[in-house]
């Protein structure tokens, strides 16, 4: 277990660091109002290497850790939420799934271009019947033996970066008579005929991110792009999302760093009765815990991120950093609103946009609910 960051983590922490505050930063309210992601940020984005973190350099990737990773959502998300789960999503369920279970060929034809910084990805599991529970799945996927294609027929709801991605990792029923054992995996290219992206749904945070229902009317996709055997995809979607836990812990923690400083800097300058509100010893006291816990929160992400480069058995851990990152994010965000009083309600001074980010983290990729039962269960108390 390590307490703190090596040179070079520390190093590409303080990359990803300058990245966020000369990019992301200055864009951050204005793609919030719009409720978009600024173009030539997700052109930056790709430029700078961050689509492939923690993929190796012989697919094109840069070859980090999965800490790496967790490092440049946690910055990038103390600036935007929407920009970290960007990067979250297209990385920790989408690359990976490829990456883990993917075939040399798919590989090279998929996750080549998805971490090299020429195409983004997007994952296609939730639909508006079957959120936590997978198994209710109703997209369906026919094989077409004659043409060794499968035929996708169904929606999905909620997939991030779907408005510009150009590969999705859909999950589609090929025996509904099995359950999560008749869940098969795809990577689907968004161009095919019969796939309709609607427009952003309206929310109340991560506004700027891209999250869309997507239509598949008669999608025909190669039997090549199946991942893995037929029946294996709610194994594939189970992997991936312990994963991506750790991405969504990572970018909690970012919402509530970027919270505490927006309100520190704040309650320096903020003066009532005569001095600084920070001089009051009850402020004090409140920033300290912020702070205290959002390191709590960290060194569990930083654990789960160091537990799973180490190839050991990581989604209890993964779902202890997401149970207490986002609850944290929520806490600290509430707090800092708090801080900063009627200021903190406006939409000038931001802190409340990290409010309404940080609610999502305790919902997707599992609910704080679904987190309890992964630790339970882990736990063996029944």
């Amino acid at each position: 277990m390590i307490f703190k960051l090596n040179e070079e983590q520390l190093a590409n922490q303080e990359k990803y660091r300058a990245f966020a505050e000369a990019k992301v930063k200055p864009l951050a309210e204005e793609m919030d109002e719009n409720e978009k992601l600024d173009e030539g940020l997700l052109d930056d984005l790709k430029k700078e290497g961050f689509l492939g973190i923690p993929f190796s350099k012989e697919y094109g990737g840069v070859g980090g850790t999965y800490l790496d990773y967790c490092l440049a959502v946690e910055e990038l998300s103390k600036c935007d939420g929407s920009t970290g789960v960007t990067i979250s999503v297209h990385t920790s369920l989408c690359c990976s799934c490829i990456d883990s279970f993917g075939t040399e060929e798919q590989k090279q034809k998929f996750l080549r271009p998805l971490v090299d910084g020429t195409s983004y990805g997007c994952f296609g599991l939730t639909e508006p019947n079957a959120g936590s529970d997978a198994a209710g799945q109703q997209t369906e996927a026919v094989y077409d033996e004659a043409a060794d294609e499968y035929v996708i027929n169904g929606s999905k709801i909620f997939t991030t970066n779907a408005e510009f991605a150009d590969y999705c990792i859909v999950f589609a029923m090929t025996d509904k008579s099995l359950g999560t054992k008749g869940i098969t995996a795809f990577v689907v290219d968004l161009r095919s005929p019969g796939v309709k992206v609607n427009p952003s749904i309206k929310r109340m945070g991560i506004r700027a991110a891209s999250n869309c229902e997507v239509f598949y009317e008669d999608v025909r996709v190669p039997a090549a792009n199946r991942l893995s055997e037929e029946g294996k995809g709610f194994k594939i979607a189970m992997k991936a999302l312990d994963g991506g836990r750790i991405g969504i812990a990572a970018q909690a923690v970012g919402i509530a760093q970027g919270a505490l400083d927006i309100a520190l800097a704040y309650v320096k300058e903020r003066h009532q009765f005569g001095r600084p509100i920070a001089a009051f010893q009850t402020t004090q006291f409140k920033l300290a815990q912020m702070q205290t816990e959002i390191d709590a929160a960290r060194l569990l992400v930083y654990r789960a991120a160091t537990t799973k480069d180490d190839g050991e058995v990581y989604g209890p851990q993964a779902a202890m950093a997401k149970l207490k990152a986002s609850a944290v994010a929520n806490d600290v965000c509430r707090e800092a609103v708090q801080l900063m009083g009627g200021y903190g309600y406006c939409r000038e001074y931001q802190a409340e946009r990290y409010l309404r980010d940080a609610k999502i983290t305790e919902i997707y990729e599992g609910t704080s609910e679904v987190m309890k039962m992964v630790i339970s269960g882990a736990m063996k108390v029944k």
